[in-house]
């Protein structure tokens, strides 16, 4: 095989809740795909983020965490995870051990790969908030369980030990053709993306269960001659004290959170951005298998 010779591969992305999954695959990537926040199951669907290196590609995907479901949405959102790590060639599984141990979905996780017979690359995440003895004997007691071929220490938000990671990632890459063009860094519609970034904010902004309880979705996008971008979203709630909860007191809360976005929007689309936002009391959204498919999730699993 020649030097020149292209390669391509996909890399599943698994893990629990907040394990750090979004913030690496935007750190690979180089640029923001996958929307993070502090709070667990942020992500609901499967996100693709694009890496060239040389004559290689790499398509990682960032699914949502793997969690034991609740509802159906947390059915089709661990489903849709699951099936990120079938597709892929290599699979990571990525470990939070901030704690000096691994949670117990972490160790869920682990169980059902064993019981799959499936061996995987372990990245023992957020390194950097743990003490190195404490660090060394989780790394130890989990390679000798058999699952991992690899065990990477890194930490996603800061990148230490990143580029490590996809360099040896890189080099085992199939032979194959490119599945992207070289410039695209994403297969997220940029309509989605949009409605995630707005999605984010509100889990930044507001505490406890409201940002679970709400959806966004643009609803119409117009471009101009000046190069701006118009983009009018609605933000879907389930009851109406959770609409006044995002609009707040005399629209305070919903102007931050546009403010938010659309600052974030104009960063990403590197132009002018206006973002309308409006709130919507819709009970059972989360019963909308359109807006299922909207998200490549299985209404069904």
């Amino acid at each position: 095989m020649t030097k020149n010779t292209r390669r391509c591969g996909f890399v599943g992305i698994i893990g629990a809740p907040n394990a750090g999954k979004s913030t690496l695959i935007n750190k690979l990537v180089g640029a923001k795909v996958s929307i993070v926040s502090p709070k667990v199951q942020t992500t609901r669907t499967r996100v693709m983020g694009i890496v060239n290196r040389g004559a290689t590609q790499i398509v990682f995907v960032d699914t949502p965490g793997i969690f034991a479901p609740r509802k159906r949405l947390d059915r089709a959102m661990v489903s849709a995870a699951w099936q990120g790590a079938a597709d892929a060639e290599i699979v990571l599984l990525i470990a939070e051990v901030a704690r000096g141990k691994i949670n117990e979905d972490t160790q869920a996780i682990i169980a059902k790969l064993k019981k799959q017979d499936k061996k995987v690359v372990l990245v023992l995440n957020k390194i950097d908030l743990v003490e190195k003895e404490k660090l060394l004997k989780i790394s130890s007691e989990l390679f000798e369980t058999g699952m991992f071929t690899d065990i990477y220490m890194i930490s996603a938000l800061s990148g230490d030990g990143v580029e490590r990671l996809l360099q040896d990632i890189a080099a085992k890459m199939p032979e194959g053709p490119w599945m992207f063009n070289e410039d695209q860094i994403s297969d997220m519609p940029l309509r989605l993306l949009a409605a995630e970034i707005t999605r984010e904010k509100i889990f930044l902004q507001l505490k406890e269960e409201l940002p679970y309880a709400s959806t966004v979705e643009t609803e119409t996008w117009q471009e101009f001659e000046n190069g701006s971008v118009k983009i009018s979203q609605i933000i879907y709630v389930m009851r109406d004290t959770q609409k006044a909860i995002i609009l707040g007191k005399g629209g305070a809360q919903i102007n931050t959170i546009g403010e938010a976005a659309r600052l974030e929007l104009e960063e990403i689309l590197e132009r002018r951005v206006h973002l309308s936002l409006f709130v919507k009391v819709r009970e059972n959204w989360g019963d909308d298998p359109d807006r299922y498919r909207e998200w490549g999730l299985d209404p069904n699993a």
